[in-house]
């Protein structure tokens, strides 16, 4: 155990003397732009042409979108119908999935995700 604090605590000029012991660690941050994060992203839709960027990130296949829908239910039924037809579409083909969540939004995933539809009963012990 001795051993093992003294190669922790040693001094610079010590620190020389470690050899293969010795490790540098930098102090840059990790590059984190490669990796494969998922996304969860919100938009809002105010009429048709907003839902494009909600498709075209769900085409990528790295994000979960969380769409507003109440500024087009508020101005135009038929629109949102076509809008949320678009979305249905779109995650049809590339077998994601699509669920309503409440009445003002949805949630639209690629294939790697599920959305869990209603919620589950507490277990009583």
């Amino acid at each position: 155990m001795a051993s093992i604090l003294e190669k922790l605590f040693v001094s610079k000029e010590q620190s020389d003397d470690l050899g293969e012991d010795y490790v540098e660690i930098s102090a840059e941050p990790l590059d984190r732009s490669t990796g494969t994060k998922i996304i969860v992203k919100p938009f809002v839709v105010e009429e048709f042409t907003d839902i494009k960027p909600a498709l075209d990130a769900l085409r990528e296949g790295k994000t979960i979108a969380l769409i507003n829908i109440k500024p087009l239910k508020d101005k135009d039924l038929v629109e949102l119908k076509r809008a949320v037809g678009k979305l249905k579409k779109t995650c049809e083909a590339i077998e994601g999935d699509i669920a309503g969540f409440g009445e003002d939004f949805i949630v639209a995933a690629p294939g790697f995700a599920q959305i869990q539809r209603g919620y589950d009963e507490p277990t009583q012990q």
